[in-house]
């Protein structure tokens, strides 16, 4: 018995010994996310502080505003919520048909189902350029050159995985009771998957769309062939758009100190556009999860 109460102890030491490792592990990972996150935000701040004013934020750039004079970057921020939300809706119409296709229509484990997963997951994985590329040999063949449209179709395509896979792991979390629920109250499938479903599901579709927006909102390598650019406010479809990354690459590469300035300043304005964001994905996560049944 002694022996055994021995090698049970030092079973249990090694546990605990373990247990803390990986706390300590965990602990250390954090911190270095916290320190990480920090340098970046201090350092795009510290050297954006010259140059962000409420300017900045009202004007379009002015005649010489690549030489140093005065201007801002509105024409930037609107053509990037454009590009952004017109990529959303898009993806949107697309990614939810195919989810709820996936999970009403077909079954869990089915070959077709796996194998769209497995298409989604790779898409997911290709780099924005690709993309781009794709999108630039797509508005050669419809003959459609550097526009909003251009740009909102290719961010869509970035957008349609993410989407596509979110919405697919918050529908399978719904409980297969509701469905059966539902199916013994006489509803048809399209019925249950959007009258029950879908409303269960609400909180991660909101967080869903949110996230999309916010990675087409900081992309910049899929429209570089796509959306163009322009100094001014984009008002159709057809004509070029100015989006944020852009305007951080292209006054980045000025020579004059006063320009990439306001490099850094739009990059503090894009990553407070991508916190809201976020915090708006915690809080909407948070307050509809309330009316969710578990």
């Amino acid at each position: 018995m002694g022996s055994r109460q021995k090698s049970t102890d030092r079973r249990l030491r090694r546990r605990h010994r373990a247990e803390a490792g990986f706390k300590l592990i965990l602990l250390a990972s954090i911190i270095l996310v916290a320190i990480i996150l920090s340098i970046i935000l201090v350092t795009i701040l510290w050297k954006s502080l010259p140059a962000l004013k409420l300017s900045m934020i009202l004007q379009t750039p002015g005649t010489g505003y690549y030489l140093g004079k005065k201007g801002g970057i509105l024409n930037a921020i609107v053509g990037s919520l454009e590009v952004s939300l017109g990529a959303t809706l898009i993806a949107l119409v697309i990614a939810l048909p195919t989810v709820i296709y996936l999970n009403t229509y077909l079954k869990r484990k089915s070959f077709l189902a796996e194998v769209i997963r497995l298409s989604l997951d790779v898409l997911w994985g290709i780099p924005s350029i690709v993309y781009g590329v794709f999108g630039f040999l797509l508005m050669l063949m419809l003959h459609l050159r550097a526009s909003l449209l251009a740009g909102m179709i290719t961010i869509a395509l970035v957008e349609l995985p993410i989407l596509s896979r979110a919405l697919d792991e918050t529908i399978r979390l719904v409980p297969a009771e509701l469905k059966e629920a539902s199916y013994a109250l006489g509803g048809n499938r399209w019925q249950t998957s959007t009258r029950v479903v879908l409303r269960q599901a609400l909180p991660g579709l909101i967080t869903s769309i949110l996230i999309a927006l916010g990675r087409g909102l900081g992309d910049g390598a899929s429209v570089l062939f796509t959306a163009g650019y322009t100094d001014r406010i984009t008002t159709s479809l057809f004509q070029p758009v100015a989006t944020l990354p852009l305007a951080i690459f292209f006054q980045l590469n000025s020579p004059f100190p006063e320009v990439q300035e306001r490099a850094f300043a739009s990059a503090a304005i894009l990553t407070l556009l991508i916190l809201i964001i976020s915090l708006l994905t915690r809080y909407f996560g948070r307050k509809l999860s309330r009316h969710k049944v578990r």
